[in-house]
């Protein structure tokens, strides 16, 4: 199954040759780097350390290797002549991480360690390295990544995972989506035995995709796919620990008014979550489309947090009496409320959540992000079509007006 991967990994390559460069920077010492399968990591980092053994433990070979006879790590760095090491998917050997440790101490050894799934590793009590590691995250691409090759329609139809955005063709990007979702049913779930029953899984999987960017509620869930609460509990969390989905707490600092309890639910990538959205004559265009879009924003968000090392906590903000801001990012550098509308027409009652957070929040910018074309600004809320707001997060999430178009009203 690891085969899937290695197969299909694709270099993204823009029109003058040049694989197109991730914002991500390589931090001076070791670090552990954790994202989903397929998003980019192993390419990402052997372009960074071209000079570094790399070490991969989804090869069998190497596992077996490994498995009983941790210290040839430092003899197989030793005959490469080098002292930075890559390991990919350290958490298939988690053991390893006391010979990492020993090596980082003893001869100043780097390393970098990635993994698309950090469960094992908590769960087994492992040495994470007493934090002589950074810890970083790996997430698809983003429109400030692609530039001229992001194409807005095609990312919400097949979200944004490098294989995705190389294919381009339709069948081909639908294609891969579908063996991505099979792939971490059989690898992930399967061979590790982490749920019993693997078809009660997958109805759990397709269940859980109709909450996609709404408030969770987990008894609902499980009683649509036939398994007790608890059991739909583990499997969110099982969901979590593999990195392929995030359940988005309500922001209530300082609340002011009576606020919605459940955390929203997203899968990591609107690609993906389409893939397991089931569909027929019953699920409207709209339905699917307006959880892609939000799905969309909502990674590229985290994504461009995570890039750039900005401490934001993401949230969303909802009333009692129905009042919404789709995302909500807090931290050191500011509160920011984002909404998305997908009508190509903007309304001023479109404004509603936004301004009430605002009201509430005095210190918060607003952004709306919409399907039409002409920008706005009201007060501390501007409105700009949903391209061009993909592109601006890094300016607004970092406060800076140089690093892109100051936006004016129109």
């Amino acid at each position: 199954m690891a085969g899937f991967f290695r197969q299909r990994s694709c270099r993204i390559w823009d029109t003058y040759g040049k694989m197109i460069a991730r914002n991500l920077k390589v931090p001076a010492g070791s670090f552990f780097l954790f994202g989903p399968r397929g998003t980019g990591k192993s390419t990402w980092i052997r372009e960074t350390l071209p000079d570094a053994l790399h070490v991969d433990l989804l090869r069998e070979s190497t596992y077996v290797e490994l498995i009983g006879h941790a210290g040839r790590l430092e003899a197989m760095a030793d005959a490469r002549g080098t002292r930075t090491v890559v390991i990919d998917e350290v958490q298939k050997l988690p053991q390893l991480l006391d010979e990492v440790h020993r090596l980082i101490e003893g001869r100043g050894f780097t390393f970098g360690l990635t993994g698309s799934s950090a469960r094992k590793l908590r769960r087994s009590g492992v040495n994470l390295l007493a934090g002589r590691a950074q810890t970083l995250s790996f997430h698809p691409f983003t429109a400030t990544e692609l530039g001229d090759r992001f194409n807005l329609e095609h990312a919400i139809q097949f979200g944004l995972l490098p294989t995705v955005v190389a294919k381009g063709a339709r069948e081909d990007a639908w294609d891969y989506l579908r063996g991505y979702v099979g792939t971490y049913l059989r690898e992930e779930v399967q061979q590790e035995a982490l749920v019993r029953n693997l078809g009660a899984f997958h109805r759990f999987l397709e269940a859980a995709s109709f909450s996609q960017a709404s408030p969770l509620n987990i008894q609902s869930v499980a009683s649509d796919c036939g398994i007790a609460r608890k059991t739909a509990e583990s499997h969110f969390d099982l969901l979590e620990d593999l990195l392929l989905a995030v359940r988005l707490p309500v922001f209530r600092r300082r609340a002011l008014r009576k606020l919605a309890s459940h955390p929203k639910f997203f899968f990591f990538d609107a690609g993906v979550y389409r893939a397991l959205r089931p569909r027929g004559p019953l699920d409207s265009d709209a339905e699917i489309d307006g959880a892609a879009i939000e799905t969309l924003l909502f990674q590229s968000v985290r994504a461009e947090c995570a890039n750039l090392d900005l401490e934001y906590e993401l949230s969303y903000w909802r009333t009692a009496d129905g009042l919404e801001v789709d995302l909500v990012a807090y931290g050191p550098l500011g509160l920011h409320g984002f909404e998305l509308k997908r009508s190509s027409r903007f309304r001023e009652a479109d404004l509603d959540g936004l301004r009430a957070f605002c009201a509430d929040y005095p210190e918060a910018q607003g952004h709306l992000l919409y399907g039409g074309s002409t920008s706005y600004r009201f007060g501390a809320i501007e409105v700009v079509p949903l391209g061009e707001g993909l592109r601006c997060l890094p300016m607004w999430l970092q406060g800076r007006a140089d690093l892109g178009r100051a936006l004016t009203p129109r």
